[in-house]
C-alpha cells in the first residue's frame, strides 16, 4: 500500500489535526490515494502529490490606528436625532459692574439699576451619512468555499470600520468638505499661544521645562478670565512618547519621567486628582498638513464639560436589514448621523503652537 502523505504546495507535510476538517481530511485522503494508485514513475516508486493547499483558519484583516474620541471631548449620543442641525443657546449676564447696585438712601424714589440676561444661538449642522452594501449568489457561494471567510461579514466590518474611522478624523480635524463642521484641533474662535511652547517638551532642557511647568496653567487661566480650571492636556503623539525621559538635571539626584513630572503638577495645581494628559497622532504637525487651519504641532489644554466643548452623534450607527429583488443580488444600507466638535465656550480652550 503506498504511503498517503498530505502536503501543502511547498512539498511540506500538512497535520490534518491542525488544519483540515474531518470533510477536508476525508477528501484529501482520497484525492492522495487514487493519485498515488495511478501516478507512478518508471521503477515503481511512489510520487508524494500536493492535492491540497492547507488554509489559514483567520483571515488576516487591515489595521488602523483608533482613538477613543470620548476621552478627548464629550460626545453625546442620541441628541437631536433627525433633525438638520442642533441649536445651543448662549446665555450670558448683562447686569453691569456690582457698585452700579449702590443706592443713595438718601434720595427719594431714586432709580434701581437694571439686571438682565441674553441669550445668543450657536448652531451645529447634523450631517446626514449613508453607504451601501452589495453582494451576489456567487460571492457568497464562492466565500462558502474558502470555508473561513464571510462575505457578508467582511463587507458589514469594512463598512462599520469607515464610519468609526470617519467619526474619528472629523471630531479632531473637522470636515474636508464643509468649513461649518470643524473638529477639536480647528476650532477658529479659540485662542493660540505661540510663545510658551516652541519646540517638543521632550526635547526641552532644565531651563526651558522649568519656564513650561511654571507658565502653563496661569497662560489658561488668563484666557479664561480665570473662571474654570483645565483637566485634560491633549499633545502630539511624537512628543509624548518621548516623555519617558527623565526630567532635565534631575538623573543624578531624584530620576524622574518627565511625563509623570508634567502630570503631578497639573493635579497639584488644578487640585483634579484625575487631570488627564492623552497623546493624540493627529496633533502632530505631520498628520495635520494640509488641514485649513493647522500644519503645526498643535498642543491644547480644555475643559472637560459638555457645556465647554461637545460632539454630538444624533442618530448612532446602525444598518438595515439585507434584501433582494431577483433572488440573486443582495444588499442593505449603513447609515448614522454626526456633527462637528465646537467649542461653546471658546475661552475654556486654549491651543499651544509651533511648526
Amino acid at each position: 500500500m503506498p504511503q498517503e502523505l498530505i502536503t501543502n504546495s511547498k512539498g511540506e507535510l500538512v497535520s490534518p489535526q491542525e488544519y483540515l476538517t474531518e470533510r477536508e481530511r476525508y477528501i484529501a485522503n482520497h484525492l492522495q490515494s487514487r493519485y498515488n494508485k495511478e501516478v507512478r514513475n518508471a521503477v515503481g516508486y511512489d510520487i508524494n502529490i500536493t492535492t491540497l493547499t492547507a488554509i489559514s483558519k483567520r483571515v488576516v484583516e487591515q489595521k488602523f490606528f483608533t482613538i477613543d474620541v470620548s476621552e478627548y471631548l464629550p460626545v453625546l449620543v442620541g441628541n437631536g436625532a433627525w433633525s438638520d442641525q442642533i441649536v445651543t443657546y448662549l446665555s450670558y449676564e448683562l447686569s453691569g459692574d456690582f457698585e452700579t447696585g449702590n443706592i443713595n438712601t438718601g434720595a427719594s424714589n431714586s432709580r434701581l439699576a437694571e439686571s438682565d440676561a441674553g441669550v445668543e444661538p450657536v448652531y451645529n449642522p447634523i450631517k446626514n451619512w449613508a453607504k451601501g452594501a452589495t453582494w451576489s449568489f456567487f460571492d457568497m457561494q464562492l466565500a462558502a468555499k474558502s470555508g473561513n471567510w464571510d462575505v457578508v461579514v467582511s463587507k458589514e466590518k469594512s463598512r462599520k470600520r469607515n464610519w468609526d474611522l470617519g467619526i474619528q478624523k472629523i471630531a479632531f480635524l473637522g470636515s474636508a468638505s464643509d468649513s461649518k463642521v470643524l473638529g477639536l484641533l480647528t476650532q477658529p474662535n479659540v485662542n493660540s499661544n505661540t510663545a510658551l511652547i516652541t519646540q517638543y517638551i521632550s526635547t526641552m532642557n532644565a531651563t526651558q521645562f522649568n519656564a513650561l511647568v511654571a507658565g502653563i496653567i496661569g497662560a489658561y487661566r488668563l484666557n479664561s478670565a480665570y473662571t474654570v480650571m483645565p483637566t485634560h492636556f491633549i499633545m502630539p503623539e511624537q512628543d509624548y512618547n518621548g516623555l519617558g525621559a527623565l526630567v532635565p538635571g534631575s538623573a543624578g539626584t531624584f530620576p524622574v519621567p518627565m511625563l509623570d513630572y508634567l502630570l503631578s503638577i497639573f493635579k497639584l495645581i488644578t487640585g483634579n486628582p484625575n487631570f488627564k494628559i492623552l497623546k493624540c497622532a493627529y496633533a502632530d504637525e505631520a498628520q495635520n498638513t494640509g488641514v485649513t487651519g493647522l500644519g503645526k504641532n498643535r498642543y491644547t489644554l480644555l475643559n472637560y464639560d459638555e457645556d465647554s466643548l461637545r460632539m454630538d452623534i444624533p442618530v448612532p450607527y446602525a444598518n438595515t436589514l439585507q434584501n433582494t429583488i431577483n433572488g440573486f443580488q443582495f444588499q442593505n444600507a449603513g447609515y448614522g448621523q454626526y456633527t462637528g466638535a465646537l467649542a461653546y465656550r471658546p475661552l475654556e480652550m486654549l491651543y499651544f503652537d509651533f511648526t
